[in-house]
C-alpha cells in the first residue's frame, strides 16, 4: 500500500479521508492518473533539455513530474506545466487537464505572481536599497494576498479532482550566502534580500496549503548549501542566462524529484 512517507508536511493532515498517511486512490484502470500543474520550476526550466513539442512552455524530461512518473510506472503522467505560468494561467490553461478520475496532482506556482523575474532584475542592476525595497514589497504580497489567491486555486483543484492527493511543491532559496557569482556578483545584502523573498514565498505557499487542506512540501531544506554561486550549486547562476536562479539538472533530480519520491513513492 502506497503511503505518504513524510507526515510533517505543512498542511492539515486530515482531509478527504486522509489522516497522517494516505493510501493510493482506487484505480479504475491499470494506471492511475497523475496531472502535473505549474510554472517553470515545475516544467523544468534550467534542466538543460526540453521537449520541442512543448514550445515556450519548456517542459523537460528531467523535470520532477517526469522523473517521479518514470520511477512510478503505475501512474500515467499528464504534464501541462508551462514556463511563465501565473495563478491565472493555471486556471485558464491547465485546470482543464484535471477530472474526477485524477488520482494525483502536483503543482508549483506563485513565483511569477510575486514578480520573481522583475525582482531578480532589480537586484542585479540596481542598488542594495532598491533591491531590498523590491523584495520587501513582494515578500509582503507573498505572505498576504498570495495566500488567498493560492488557497482559492488549490480549492478549485480539489473541486475538479475530489479523490486526488494534491501535493504543493514550494520554492527554495536561490543563492548561497558564500562564494562569488560570475558575470554579476551579488553582495551579502542582496543575497539576504533575495533569499528573504524565497522564504516569504515558502511561508505564503505553506499557509495557503494549510487553508485549502492540501499537502505542502517545503523545498528549502533540500536545497540548503546548494544555492547558486556556492561550491555545490543546484541552482543556475548568470552563466545560464535563460534559466537564471532556476534549478539545474542536479536540483531537479537531487532536490525536487528526491523530495517528491521520498514523500510519495
Amino acid at each position: 500500500m502506497r503511503k505518504l512517507k513524510t507526515v510533517a508536511v505543512g498542511a492539515v493532515l486530515a482531509f478527504a479521508g486522509i489522516a497522517g498517511t494516505a493510501s493510493a486512490p482506487a484505480q479504475a484502470s491499470s494506471q492511475a492518473e497523475y496531472v502535473a500543474l505549474g510554472d517553470s520550476y515545475a516544467s523544468g526550466v534550467g534542466a538543460g533539455t526540453y521537449d520541442s513539442a512543448s514550445g515556450d512552455c519548456k517542459r523537460s524530461p528531467l523535470n520532477y513530474p517526469h522523473q517521479w512518473a518514470a520511477a512510478n510506472p503505475e501512474y500515467s503522467l499528464k504534464d501541462v506545466t508551462c514556463s511563465g505560468a501565473t495563478i491565472s494561467d493555471i486556471r485558464n490553461n491547465q485546470l482543464s487537464a484535471l477530472s474526477s478520475t485524477t488520482n494525483f496532482v502536483t503543482i508549483t506556482v506563485g513565483g511569477n505572481d510575486a514578480q520573481f523575474s522583475s525582482v531578480v532584475q532589480a537586484c542585479l542592476t540596481e542598488s542594495d536599497s532598491y533591491c531590498k525595497t523590491a523584495t520587501d514589497w513582494m515578500s509582503y504580497y507573498a505572505r498576504n494576498q498570495l495566500v488567498d489567491e493560492l488557497a482559492g486555486l488549490y480549492k478549485d483543484i480539489r473541486a475538479r479532482s475530489p479523490k486526488a492527493l494534491i501535493l504543493v511543491l514550494g520554492y527554495p532559496q536561490t543563492l548561497s550566502s558564500t562564494g562569488t557569482c560570475p558575470v554579476i556578483d551579488l553582495d551579502a545584502t542582496k543575497r539576504t534580500a533575495m533569499n528573504g523573498l524565497a522564504d516569504a514565498l515558502a511561508e505564503g505557499t505553506g499557509a495557503a496549503a494549510t487553508r485549502a487542506s492540501v499537502y505542502f512540501l517545503d523545498m528549502r531544506s533540500m536545497f540548503r548549501d546548494h544555492g547558486a554561486c556556492g561550491s555545490d550549486p543546484w541552482i543556475n547562476d548568470l552563466t545560464n542566462a535563460s534559466a537564471v536562479f532556476h534549478p539545474n539538472a542536479a536540483g531537479y533530480t537531487k532536490g525536487y524529484a528526491a523530495k517528491l519520491e521520498a514523500t510519495w513513492g
